[in-house]
Parts: structure tokens; C-alpha cells; sequence
């Protein structure tokens, strides 16, 4: 039986991990790690913690006394460290908050997890582990910086590679550029944000250079799906939508984006961490580039489809069907440093661990909204308080 500690499993990706771990796995154990910040929400897992394989701990992963006890008290065989600050325009607001936990957090962690599995050395003073253990940080596509985006309009994206064409198997693919992010690509982060992961992930691949700590590294582009905090673009449009507000979007909107469904990017996540190489990154994504107008769009004519064909869903509206529409969308001042374009190569991934992506960005996008629509106990829940005065200080003068 394998022993996980997963940190920042209250939030977005990380409660979708756990459910999925659960789910696909009887023989785990799973120490829970968050110390629930506005966008850690422990109702999204009260079901997943009440399981008996599952044991929370409210606290913080820069506590040293507090990580040290958790590797004392429990055999972990494996870390996935999802707990991070992560929203952008929070980081331009805040960056010394993103440089404490995402920095010196992760490296508390691990250290600790160095002194928990090594059982020795080897001839030349190297630690030695014992078997079965692994470390593995959840990046972002971001710390490779951005991408130019070379065509005002996408155009086709044709794969050679035989692997790589699971992808395209139920989807047409397209590209706003010429160039991808690639394992190979040079770090090149534009927030703080982003300079705090990149930060974050140099320290790791130090820690398996110097010390042959066995550990691993995913960067994902963008996630969507169940569970998402109404601060990103796609649930804050899905709400937006449903109450009548305007729906603002930074800029002309054409920055371009990479999305993938939640699921396929846990789904990639345990291939890693069980079929990985060690030291090795691994980039994650589904060719699935769309501007950000256009998902927004997308949002609008999907909702708007689902309240007319089902009664039920018209009773979560707060506006009237006919105000579904462009209308609602307000461009507002583009962020500071806003990167043009993100775009993941994941051939690495594809080849060597046979992953591939299952959910098509429609398909996606349609059940993404009807999670939303069926469960608006938590959007309520979480769209409050904290949320709200954040909502306001950002968006309030600029709609």
C-alpha cells in the first residue's frame, strides 16, 4: 500500500486529484495537507475526507515542526505538492505572499522528505533513499514565459508523430503560432506568480542534483473543470453569465491559451508519479489553443443552449434567457506583464508514458457548466465573503 501526502488537495486541481486517486485506487492512504485559504474549500472534499484511507490535517506547509511530525507519524511514500498561491493579479498585488509559500514552502517540504526516506550513503557521500519514494511538484505552463502568436487567426495544426495522434482522434487542432513550450524550452517567468514556481521548480531539480532526491516535475497549461474558485476566467464567466453581470476580459481579449479538462490532467499526474523516470519534467497538454474572447463566447452560447432545453437549469438563472448574450462582455484594462501566449508540447509525456488527453474542449466546456449548474450549494458557498471584496477591489471600478 502506498502512502500519499498531498498538500493543497482542498483546492481546484488538487481536490480533483484526490477524488480521482480514490476513485482509481483501493490500496492508498492519503494525508491531506491545506491550510484552507480563500481558495482551499473544504466542502469540496467533506465526502473524500470522511473516507477512511483519507486523513486531513489543517496546517501549513512552510511549518517545519508541522511537516516534519506528518513524516514522522506516517510512512509516505509519496509527496504531490499542489499547495501553492496561484492567481496572478493576486501575485501583482501580493508577491512576497507567492515567494513564502511557493518558495520556502515547497522547500520545507522538501527537506523534510529528504531526511524521512534517506536510509544512507553511497561511496561518493550521496544520500540514498529507500525504494518506492518520490516527490513530485505540480507546475504551471507559465514559467516558460510567453509564446509569440504569429497568426491573427488559428490555423490547422497537423501531428506527424503516431503518438501524439490519440490527441486529434476526436477533435480538430489548431495553432496561433509557429512555436510550443517543450521540456527544453528556457525558463522565462513574467509575474511574480510565475517567478515563484520557476523559483520553486529550480530548487527541486537542486535538491535531485545535489542530493539524488527522487522527485519529478509537471508543467500543465491551463485547467478547467468541477470545483474551480469563481476568480479564473472560466467559472467567473460561467457565474457571471447565470446572475446577469458583465463579463469582463482583459485587454482585446486574444490572448491565446492551451486549456485541459481537470480529469486528463490528474489522469497525467498519477502516470508521472508511478511511471515517471526520475528528475525528469514532464509538460502537459492537449494542442487545445483558444483566445480568450472565444471561450468566453463559448461559455455564453453554451449556457445559453442548456436554459433553453431544461426547465430545471432555468431556475438557477438570475437574469432572463434574452439577456445571454455578447452584450454582457465589457473589456477592462489588460494586466500588467499579461503574457500574449501559452501553447504545451507534450510529445515527452505521450511517448514515453503513453498519456494522452480523452476530453475535447466542447465536450469539456458542456459538462464543466453542468457541474456548475448542478451544484450551485458550493458556487454559493464559495462566491462569498473574501471572494466578493476581492471581486470588487479588482473588476469594481473597471465595469
Amino acid at each position: 500500500m502506498k502512502t500519499y501526502l498531498v498538500t493543497g488537495a482542498a483546492g481546484f486541481i488538487g481536490a480533483n486529484f484526490l477524488k480521482y486517486i480514490l476513485k482509481l485506487h483501493t490500496d492508498i492512504k492519503v494525508i491531506v495537507l491545506d491550510c484552507l485559504t480563500y481558495a482551499g474549500n473544504l466542502g469540496t472534499i467533506k465526502e473524500d475526507i470522511n473516507d477512511s484511507r483519507v486523513i486531513f490535517i489543517k496546517g501549513d506547509i512552510k511549518d517545519n515542526d508541522l511537516v516534519k511530525k506528518i513524516f514522522d507519524d506516517y510512512h509516505i511514500d509519496y509527496v504531490v505538492n499542489f499547495a501553492a498561491e496561484s492567481h496572478v493579479d493576486r501575485s501583482i498585488e501580493n508577491p512576497q505572499l507567492f515567494l513564502e509559500t511557493n518558495i520556502l514552502g515547497t522547500q520545507n517540504i522538501l527537506e523534510n522528505a529528504k531526511k524521512s526516506w534517506m536510509n544512507g550513503q553511497d561511496k561518493n557521500g550521496y544520500p540514498l533513499y529507500r525504494e518506492g519514494v518520490k516527490f513530485l511538484q505540480i507546475s504551471t505552463d507559465e514559467v516558460y514565459g510567453s509564446l509569440s502568436k504569429d497568426y491573427n487567426e488559428a490555423i490547422d495544426l497537423k501531428l506527424e508523430n503516431e503518438d501524439l495522434k490519440n490527441i486529434a482522434k476526436d477533435r480538430k487542432l489548431q495553432t496561433y503560432g509557429e512555436t510550443f513550450f517543450t521540456e527544453k524550452t528556457s525558463l522565462d517567468p513574467r509575474s511574480p506568480y510565475s517567478s515563484s514556481k520557476a523559483g520553486s521548480d529550480f530548487v527541486i531539480l537542486a535538491y535531485a542534483e545535489t542530493y539524488k532526491l527522487p522527485v519529478n516535475i509537471t508543467r500543465c497549461s491551463n485547467n478547467y473543470g468541477p470545483y474551480h474558485f469563481p476568480e479564473k476566467l472560466i467559472p467567473l464567466m460561467i457565474k457571471n453569465v447565470l446572475e446577469g453581470k458583465t463579463l469582463p476580459v482583459y485587454g482585446d481579449g486574444k490572448n491565446v491559451r492551451d486549456w485541459l479538462y481537470v480529469e486528463d490532467h490528474c489522469k497525467a499526474i498519477d502516470i508521472v508519479l508511478r511511471n515517471g523516470a526520475l528528475g525528469e519534467v514532464y509538460n502537459v497538454g492537449g494542442f487545445n489553443e483558444e483566445q480568450n474572447i472565444e471561450i468566453v463566447k463559448l461559455v455564453i452560447d453554451t449556457i445559453k443552449k442548456l436554459v433553453e432545453e431544461n426547465a430545471e437549469y432555468r431556475k438557477v438563472l438570475k437574469t432572463e434567457i434574452e439577456n445571454i448574450n455578447y452584450d454582457l462582455i465589457s473589456y477592462v484594462q489588460d494586466r500588467l506583464g499579461h503574457d500574449r501566449r501559452y501553447a504545451i508540447d507534450p510529445t515527452k509525456i505521450a511517448t514515453e508514458l503513453g498519456w494522452f488527453p480523452e476530453t475535447n474542449f466542447e465536450n469539456g466546456i458542456k459538462k464543466t457548466i453542468v457541474w456548475y449548474l448542478e451544484n450551485q450549494e458550493w458556487c454559493n458557498e464559495v462566491a462569498s465573503g473574501d471572494y466578493q471584496k476581492y471581486y470588487d477591489k479588482m473588476y469594481g471600478e473597471n465595469i
